[in-house]
């Protein structure tokens, strides 16, 4: 197995000293404490960036609120443009922001080609769209005059202001994108705090980005821990803040910014995510279903699956076929183009999964595949199956976010249903059959932000997303995140 060359604009990126972004440009921090970003393949420090501290929060605020007041004036036409000039940029540069992404995190590279970069750049064409788009309405009120006159009313849509985006280590560049493009097409400024684990892909996106011509302040990013989170979302000049990640982090993001003078705050975030195969389903169409919507990128996917509900009747043909199939898996390299299986991305989330084989082999479930650590450099873990004893136990609750698919056999679709709305959280479900009239008889009853139909992952632009229950407020994508972005200024007029 032979990785792919780095590029020498990769390996020169990698060497740099890593400063914060703000206001258009590097600005060295005004702490002297550094992170070390490690490659989860190797376990070798590939890059040090800047913690930020309280005075670097403050001049990102300050240079966010400056950007802010020029970036909401300017036409929408322009602002569009600026999107689609970035979207060409990511396009342009596509090999190299892939390799970066794949050192930080441990994606194999066609995940970072296809993902991190193609869609991301589609991401940005299609919210490009909506900058021209983003209007409010005429009202007739509707009581009567008292003396003859007359009123006629309308509604404006006006940028919220200052917005911070929170991204996740799983798909740093994407989700970063998410943020970017619906603070920027709306009117907002946006200030990204990257994870730790995965802060330099958005610091090249922003070096585009001012080459794509948007204005200096517009976008700033502050690498550092989860004190730089608290302080943007607590800090008097931020007005939103927009969140992906787990729930526990995700329930305290929110009462802080409700604590800061009801900060706006959109949360995406996880959950255990159920999928559900009727007994008309293919055994081999239900596999290509699970490797699909609980092995890609490792299960490190918000949206991914984790709990898996198959008729009694075949249930063991499933997960066996499925430990074949994981058996065959090329593990190996993120950089190496045969790759199907890498790390996961950091050590600590490796330490964590390695606590959930314990968990299970301490309730008696039955192991059917993997449910070790990897005897080798890196974060690796083995992809895993397992056949729980019942809903209660912990490997049916407790979000893994890791390659480990958990089974549980049902009676009857009413049964089903009920295995899988019995969860305190909402993100994502998917129901595998080849009989419609039943899917969209069942559809309604799963309890779910989203609900696939012989499919799962597959996220688009045009199509919202987002949590119920436990697993988030509000919506990203399509026509809706405009509300989150936007505050709605309703004007009367007596004449």
């Amino acid at each position: 197995m032979t990785d792919i060359p780095l590029l020498p604009q990769v390996e020169a990126f990698l060497r740099r000293s890593h400063a914060l972004f703000i206001h258009g440009g590097y600005v060295q921090s005004q702490s002297s404490q550094t992170l070390e970003v490690i490659n989860p393949a190797t376990d070798h420090v590939i890059a040090h960036v800047a913690d930020a501290n309280a005075a670097d929060v403050d001049a990102a605020v300050e240079s966010a609120r400056r950007g802010f007041q020029h970036w909401s004036q300017v036409a929408p036409a322009v602002r569009g443009n600026v999107l689609l000039k970035l979207a060409d940029l990511l396009e342009q540069h596509r090999e190299e922001l892939a390799q970066i992404e794949t050192c930080q995190s441990g994606k194999i590279i066609q995940i970072s080609r296809a993902f991190e970069v193609d869609q991301a750049a589609h991401f940005l064409r299609y919210y490009a769209g909506w900058a021209t788009k983003i209007c409010g309405q005429t009202i007739t009120p509707s009581l009567p005059s008292f003396a003859g006159e007359r009123y006629t009313a309308f509604t404006l849509r006006e940028p919220v202001g200052v917005v911070v985006g929170i991204v996740p280590w799983n798909f740093s560049t994407m989700i970063a994108i998410w943020k970017l493009a619906s603070a920027l097409v709306t009117g907002c400024s946006i200030i990204i705090k990257p994870s730790e684990f995965t802060p330099l892909t958005i610091l090249r996106v922003a070096e585009l980005a001012v080459d794509a011509g948007l204005p200096a302040g517009v976008l700033n990013v502050l690498t550092g821990g989860g004190p730089v989170g608290q302080a943007l979302i607590e800090h008097p000049g931020t007005d939103k803040v927009s969140f992906t990640g787990s729930v526990p982090t995700g329930i305290a993001v929110g009462r802080a910014a409700t604590g800061a003078g009801l900060t706006r705050a959109t949360l995406e975030l996880g959950g255990k995510n159920s999928v559900g195969f009727l007994r008309d389903v293919d055994l081999d169409k239900a596999v290509n279903g699970i490797m699909e919507a609980g092995f890609l990128h490792s299960g490190q996917i918000c949206a991914a699956a984790e709990r898996f509900f198959a008729h009694r009747s075949q249930i063991e043909p499933i997960m066996s076929r499925l430990a074949e199939r994981l058996g065959k898996l090329n593990i190996g390299s993120p950089l190496d183009e045969r790759t199907e299986f890498g790390p996961v991305t950091h050590r600590q989330h490796q330490l964590k999964l390695e606590g959930f084989f314990a968990k299970a082999r301490a309730e008696n479930n039955t192991i059917i595949h993997g449910g070790r650590r990897m005897d080798r450099p890196g974060c690796y873990v083995e992809p895993t199956v397992i056949l729980a004893n019942s809903i209660n136990d912990s490997l049916l609750n407790e979000e893994t976010f890791g390659p480990i698919a958990t089974f549980l056999p049902y009676d009857s679709e009413d049964e089903l249903l009920e295995l899988m709305n019995n969860t305190p959280y909402g993100l994502s479900a998917s129901l595998w059959t080849n009989d419609l009239s039943k899917a969209l008889r069942m559809v309604p009853a799963i309890h779910a932000g989203t609900v696939w139909v012989n499919m799962h992952t597959l996220l688009d632009p045009a199509v919202p997303f987002g949590g119920v229950k436990s697993s988030g407020i509000g919506r990203e994508f399509g026509s809706a995140f405009i509300e989150d972005y936007t505050e709605l200024k309703s004007v009367m007029i007596r004449y």
